[in-house]
């Protein structure tokens, strides 16, 4: 396998591409971040941008909707936005002013959950726009990305309180705190069986069970720095190494395999499988990359 790079024709070159999402119409869906839009890419290379309705919003992290449409945080105007296939977008307020969201996914009951950074929530909105909030039993947590777990509780990390965190629908918590001391655990993702964990400040990989037990997997770079994190399959997870210009794919015992990037310093960010089934990440330097 090799790690491609291919850049984004978009309008702005420091657009920022942050988070990448698979679509339901077999495209590639990026957030431009410094940029305020919203990319559409196909695997033929075609890119299509839209507007939001504030070029500083900072859309951030992007994912699929039960409704058909893409669902992403903005984590500059504090909004949660929607977009169509077609490229109509949408923003719904929450109520907590100046909440910081963050990490979105789509939950087992209809909904879109996501996490608030500034004020310990997690945040949970109907197709419609309605939006609830429950708070976590803890301060300073800055909750960070969130996923659907295997159990159907929503499964989430929580960066400055060193933890992984499991909410049931009805908004009953529990943390499980990590073995190592000031991890600041960041992307997480199901494999269908387990949750799978990246911890940017120690350089490690973390699996959890829906029962709670942890196991933690050192990368070969303790300074790395792995940001997000991917699961194609149970016990096969990718992730990016934002530290250490690689993508990295990790195995049910913890083996390790890096892939270079062709550009020094592309800061990869988000990760997602594509329509193609290979693995694609978007770069801070205004391009994604594809591992296959």
């Amino acid at each position: 396998m090799t790690a491609t790079q291919l850049p984004l024709p978009v309008a702005d070159e420091n657009a920022g591409p942050y988070g990448i999402t698979t679509g339901p119409d077999g495209a590639l869906w990026i957030t431009l971040v410094h940029s305020g839009r919203i990319a559409r890419l196909t695997l033929d290379g075609d890119c299509t941008e839209y507007p939001l309705d504030s070029p500083s919003c900072g859309p951030t992290v992007i994912t699929p909707g039960p409704d058909g449409a893409l669902w992403f945080t903005r984590y500059q105007d504090h909004r949660i936005g929607r977009i169509t296939t077609a490229g109509g977008a949408t923003a719904f307020d929450i109520p907590t002013p100046d909440s910081g969201p963050y990490g979105i996914t789509a939950g087992p009951d209809g909904a879109l959950w996501f996490t608030q950074m500034n004020t310990d929530r997690i945040g949970r909105v109907t197709g419609e726009g309605k939006v609830t909030e429950f708070e976590l039993p803890v301060t300073g947590a800055f909750p960070s990305a969130i996923t659907t777990g295997p159990d159907g509780a929503l499964w989430f990390t929580l960066n400055q309180a060193n933890a992984i965190g499991r909410m049931t629908t009805d908004g009953d918590t529990v943390l499980y705190p990590l073995p190592t001391p000031g991890a600041a655990p960041v992307g997480i993702t199901s494999d269908g069986t387990a949750l799978w964990f990246v911890e940017i400040a120690a350089g490690q990989v973390g699996r959890i069970s829906v029962t709670g037990e942890i196991e933690e997997f050192p990368l070969p770079d303790r300074t790395a720095r792995p940001h997000a994190i991917v699961a194609t399959g149970p016990g096969d997870c990718w992730f990016t190494e934002w530290g250490a210009n690689r993508i990295g794919r990790i195995t049910a015992n913890g083996d390790v395999t890096e892939y270079d990037l062709p550009t020094p310093s592309a800061e990869p960010h988000g990760v997602t499988v594509g329509p193609d089934g290979a693995v694609w990440a978007a770069l801070e330097v205004g391009a994604v990359a594809r591992v296959s």
